[in-house]
């Protein structure tokens, strides 16, 4: 992607802040034109600046409350499978790639502890899955977010 623009970068933060806008009121907070709004609405989505809206949704509210990171350790030489086949894993909701003594850090949405147990016995039942270790999480002390690198950005765009 090229770099952002102020515009891009005041789209952004007006998106975030009412993530449900039209486009309509996003041009006049804007004082942009709709049809600016939506072409650089439609070029920020191609370029992958907007995530899943599934970031947006609570596994607790779902039924599953109990979430917990599984650090995995494995054959680096069969990666792309073992990848595929995690993804079948519903349970697993984000999977990154790391570095350091685990490959990859896991994140997971259970039920309970049984359904948690079942989940990592599942992991490791992956074949070139060597370990793996679990790590229930006990709060979020900070959700997901971007307003800070957000305002970075708009601050070092001017």
């Amino acid at each position: 992607m090229t770099s952002l623009d102020h515009v891009d970068l005041e789209l952004i933060a007006a998106l975030s802040a009412d993530p449900r806008a039209t486009v309509v009121a996003l041009a006049e907070k804007l004082r942009l034109s709709r049809n600016t709004v939506q072409a650089r609405m439609a070029r920020l989505d191609q370029a992958g600046v907007f995530q899943s809206f599934e970031r947006s949704i609570s596994p607790t509210a779902l039924g599953f409350p109990l979430q917990a990171y599984i650090s995995i350790g494995l054959d680096q030489t069969q990666l792309p499978r073992i990848v595929e086949e995690l993804r079948r894993v519903p349970e697993i909701v984000q999977v990154h790639g790391v570095s350091g003594q685990v490959d990859m850090l896991t994140l997971v949405a259970c039920r309970d502890a049984r359904h948690l147990f079942d989940v990592d016995a599942r992991i490791l039942a992956v074949e070139g899955v060597e370990r793996s270790e679990t790590r229930l999480v006990m709060n979020e002390s900070i959700p997901y977010r971007v307003s800070g690198l957000m305002e970075l950005a708009r601050r070092e765009s001017r």
